[in-house]
């Protein structure tokens, strides 16, 4: 294309789309909102579950019902009939921009998730050895310290080790 963008697969039906996504694995998916066997915003939340990927809907309908429907399905950018070229570059440049912000967001999610998780893991860890040996906090955390230190491993893996041990 014209634009500078690959296509790396085409189909006129909705209940191809998913099939050809899991094989192509592209940046970008185009739907119409109506489409043969299944429409584009079922096609859209399939993909938001199955094989995440910026999705632009091209429509000839503006109602904010189908907008709001859109959006909860999971797409990136809405872009209404009748559109020239220059109409479909900066929808499509939306759309993936959206996506990997979401994609990133995600990332920085999980990785808060497992930090609080191993946060939450050493502070039990910690407990155990202030009520079993009588140190102070800061005496457990730099027992932990220096335990992950000297075995090179991480202060998570000896606080796992520390309380899988018996009694």
């Amino acid at each position: 294309i014209a634009e500078g963008y690959d296509v790396v697969g085409r189909t006129g039906r909705g209940d191809d789309v998913v099939g050809l996504v899991a094989e192509t694995s592209p940046d970008l998916v185009v739907l119409d909102i109506k489409m043969p066997g299944q429409d584009g915003l079922s096609v859209a939340e399939e993909l938001s579950r199955t094989s995440p990927v910026a999705v632009l809907i091209l429509s000839a309908f503006s109602q904010r019902d189908l907008v709001d429907q859109a959006r909860a399905a999971g797409v990136m950018s809405y872009l209404v009939k009748p559109f020239t070229r220059a109409d479909l570059v900066p929808a499509v440049e939306m759309a993936l921009a959206r996506f990997n912000d979401l994609t990133a967001l995600g990332a920085r999610s999980e990785e808060l998730e497992h930090r609080l998780a191993a946060r939450r893991l050493i502070d039990r860890a910690k407990g155990l050895l202030m009520d079993r040996d009588a140190m102070t906090e800061e005496e457990a955390y730099a027992t932990l310290r220096r335990a992950a230190m000297s075995g090179r491993r991480s202060m998570e893996q000896i606080a796992s080790e520390l309380l899988a041990e018996p009694g």
